[in-house]
């Protein structure tokens, strides 16, 4: 069995928690903290300012006094403004990150303006600011052993396939692959993972609701009102292929937290469990996942051991089961059910009932919730400290924008 259980971290999110002034009822720290902790999570982000305690030590001692290991936490900041500096707020809270022990730093190309419901356009001059600014960051993060990563996120400055191909082709910094954003968003979440794996340093898994994804993307309805009404699901039981994303990812060698996210606007104190009962359901589904990629790999392992016996070939002439190119390693995964051993990070795929056929062929995703695997959801990568011996501009945006024809005729570009 692999070690993805030990790296299931969880967001105050998926409890209603949020910065968006207006966003709904939210919980207190120590519920949140407690279900966490009984559910069996191992980590969690900080989530929002005021969430937790302002102080660093302060904010340490209250995760350790629940159990509970720091990863990081997502931080939205201005960084197209040329007259803005975003390094003080950043080293302000890298103080908390380091005082907690968290790793990693999600940083999100805020517009300035509250929610999530428009963005201004930029011109060529703001996005080199722009770029410019997340390099520093990252720089400034890894001087004080934090890894920073871009999230592509919906009312960002990041938020689709043009949007993420520029990052890639212009700066150095990590990805934060998080499946439901990048889908929402219009990218190939899939494609995306099996394109750039080497760029996804962290993860946040969500699964959507297609046909509610679909209307936000042609502004039928607003992505406050879509979250409001549902659009994300628990795992398993939305448009994403997470059995693709999280078996190319495991078959890759990614040893990064996948941080169970389903974004919750919560209009009331619930009268029964609440969302735990959504992250129980995430959770299993994880597990059942990440069982299927263990399998996966150990099948492709044995396959590779055994042809090379037939071939006369030295055991230890062998590439490691995690080697070989990115669209070979997508068709193996695809027959194979999970990415097994043909992967060379997440692989997303479009298509939701193609998906859920191949997951059942596999034995993927058997008995794990509806439609699962079926979504192209958005795939973010990342670099944090190989940003220095990466070359981005070097092929990493030659992509073509596509179409799926999954449910909701969510379009999703590769790129």
């Amino acid at each position: 069995m692999s070690d993805v259980a030990a790296r299931i971290a969880g967001a105050p999110i998926s409890w209603g928690v949020c910065e968006v002034p207006g966003w709904g009822w939210q919980y207190d720290p120590e519920t949140v903290l407690a279900e966490m902790r009984d559910v069996g999570i191992a980590a969690t982000e900080f989530g929002p300012d005021g969430f937790l305690p302002g102080d660093p030590a302060e904010k340490a001692k209250t995760l350790a006094d629940v159990g509970l290991r720091a990863v990081g936490g997502f931080v939205p900041v201005v960084l197209h403004d040329p007259t803005h500096d975003p390094v003080p707020e950043v080293a302000r809270a890298l103080e908390g990150f380091v005082a907690a022990g968290a790793a990693t730093l999600v940083i999100a190309a805020a517009t300035g303006r509250d929610g999530y419901d428009d963005r201004p356009v930029l011109d060529d001059a703001g996005w080199a600011t722009l770029l410019a600014n997340l390099d520093r960051l990252a720089e400034l993060a890894a001087t004080q052993g934090v890894l920073a990563t871009i999230h592509p996120h919906v009312g960002t400055m990041v938020e689709n396939a043009e949007d993420v191909r520029r990052v890639l082709a212009g700066s150095a910094t990590g990805l934060t692959l998080d499946t439901g954003h990048l889908m929402i968003g219009g990218v190939d979440p899939v494609a995306l993972t099996l394109e750039h794996t080497g760029r996804i340093k962290h993860t946040h898994l969500k699964d959507v609701d297609a046909a509610w994804a679909a209307k936000v993307q042609s502004g039928e309805v607003s992505y406050t009102d879509a979250v409001r009404e549902g659009m994300y699901r628990p795992l398993g039981q939305g448009d994403v292929d997470l059995a693709a994303i999280v078996g190319a990812l495991e078959t890759s060698g990614y040893q990064g937290w996948y941080v169970l996210e389903q974004d919750t606007m919560l209009q009331a104190h619930p009268t029964d469990e609440g969302p735990v009962v959504d992250v129980r359901a995430s959770i299993a589904h994880l597990r059942h996942l990440a069982a299927g990629a263990d399998a996966a790999a150990a099948s492709g392992v044995e396959a590779r051991a055994g042809a090379d016996r037939a071939a006369g070939v030295g055991e230890g002439a062998r590439p490691d089961a995690a080697a070989g190119g990115g669209h070979e390693r997508a068709g193996a995964g695809r027959a194979a059910g999970a990415g097994e051993g043909a992967r060379p990070g997440p692989a997303a795929t479009g298509g939701g009932h193609e998906r859920a056929g191949a997951d059942r062929a596999a034995g993927a995703g058997a008995g794990a919730g509806a439609g699962e695997g079926a979504r192209p959801g958005p795939a973010a990568t990342g670099g944090g400290h190989e940003r220095a011996g990466a070359d981005p501009a070097a092929g990493e945006s030659a992509q073509v924008d596509g179409s799926s024809d999954s449910a909701g005729s969510v379009k999703g570009g590769v790129v």
